[in-house]
């Protein structure tokens, strides 16, 4: 791990945006990620056909659909893990073009995927370095990763009393607070999450969701997946509708509820 990594393990987030470029759509503002005419064929199967859209910094954004809307596929996109057939990504206004995964890593784009990818037997500090080590000559600095570790969870808020108790002691509460923490704390613009409540309890659910408003607080730019419809309301500034492939609605949270999203995730026409 780079000194310039240890850094920013405990700079949560940057919100920068680039002020030579204006005019565009949010007020002028420009967008974190920009996608344009989005388009992904998996053999014959269009998984995309031809989407657009725009993710700004320090909100957060909830993209839902019903299976096989394309929700996955387009976040695949934008963490490099798939590589579009067609269209364009802007990052703070710049074209790019992820090579893979670890291309758009490094570009500071994280996802928190549904399975976590957590080491369980692996203690809390290491889960949070995985991958990015923090290393004395050939060995682990530990006392520099639990103290890094100490202050990246203090950032977020997050109570998780022993940093050496291994992952699979913990809650499930706790475990996706680690996975968010994880992501969060290495300077992210953008950060991906896949159904972060889900087999929670109402309890675990609120912490979760506290969280991810104080992710966004610092300026990250956070994509939410869940089929939690009531969540969206209590952390979403706008809601993208999937459906087939193609984005068929977008809303602001204040222009929408529970029945409108039903009714347009299910293929209803939008007729706003």
């Amino acid at each position: 791990m780079t000194g310039e990594q240890q850094e920013n393990a405990v700079a949560v987030g940057s919100g920068r945006v680039n002020p030579a470029r204006n005019g565009m759509a949010g007020g002028g503002r420009v967008p974190r990620i920009a996608l344009r005419n989005i388009r992904k064929n998996f053999g014959s199967l269009q998984a995309l056909r031809g989407v657009d859209l725009d993710i700004y910094p320090g909100e957060c954004l909830g993209l839902v659909g019903d299976n096989a809307a394309g929700k996955s596929t387009l976040t695949k996109i934008i963490s490099g893990t798939y590589i579009p057939d067609d269209g364009t990504i802007h990052l703070d206004g710049e074209p790019v073009r992820f090579s893979g995964p670890a291309d758009a890593r490094r570009r500071n784009i994280e996802m928190v995927f549904q399975d976590l990818s957590l080491c369980d037997h692996i203690d809390v500090a290491g889960n949070l370095f995985l991958g990015r080590e923090v290393t004395r000559g050939p060995f682990l600095d530990r006392k520099t990763m639990l103290s890094e570790a100490r202050k990246m969870l203090d950032a977020l808020e997050i109570r998780i009393p022993r940093l050496t108790s291994k992952v699979a002691q913990l809650s499930g509460g706790q475990r996706q607070a680690i996975a968010i923490a994880r992501a969060a704390s290495f300077d992210p613009k953008v950060l991906i999450m896949d159904e972060p409540t889900s087999a929670l309890a109402v309890a675990e659910v609120e912490a979760v969701l506290s969280l991810i408003n104080r992710v966004k607080a610092t300026g990250v730019s956070v994509i939410l997946i869940t089929h939690r419809l009531q969540d969206l309301f209590r952390v979403c500034d706008r809601i993208a509708v999937m459906y087939e492939g193609t984005k068929v609605a977008e809303r602001s949270i204040a222009e929408t509820d529970l029945e409108d999203l039903v009714k347009l995730i299910v293929g209803e026409k939008d007729e706003r």
